[in-house]
């Protein structure tokens, strides 16, 4: 069994950043990739990006070039740094770990003010 918190979250204006975490307790070494979803009023959710225990991420098309996602040195926090943040960037987001079953976080709010 695995358990996200996210934290990071908040009002920044239009061209500022943040910077998300996600803290995995109870059997993280059980857990293989790590990623970060986003769900925002009237839109599907939509992935913003993964990384792999190896390292090797991927990002959804919206957040190229502007977030970069990475891994804490004990493999068991992963973090997204979101630059350049637009209005259309808020949302919900959520942690998501991949071991023997997919767990998600709780969420926590991103809101950019244009």
């Amino acid at each position: 069994q695995v358990q996200l918190v996210e934290s990071g979250g908040g009002l920044v204006q239009a061209g500022g950043s943040l910077r998300l975490s996600c803290a995995a307790s109870g059997s993280p070494f059980s857990i293989n990739a790590m990623g970060w979803y986003r769900l925002a009023p009237g839109k599907q959710r939509e992935l913003v990006a993964h990384i792999t225990s190896g390292g090797s991420t991927n990002y959804g098309d919206s957040v190229k070039g502007r977030f970069t996602i990475s891994r804490g040195n004990a493999k068991n926090t992963v973090y997204l740094q979101m630059n350049s943040l637009k209005p259309e960037d808020t949302a919900d987001y959520y942690c998501i770990a991949y071991s023997r079953e997919v767990y998600w976080g709780q969420g926590t709010q991103v809101t950019v003010s244009s």
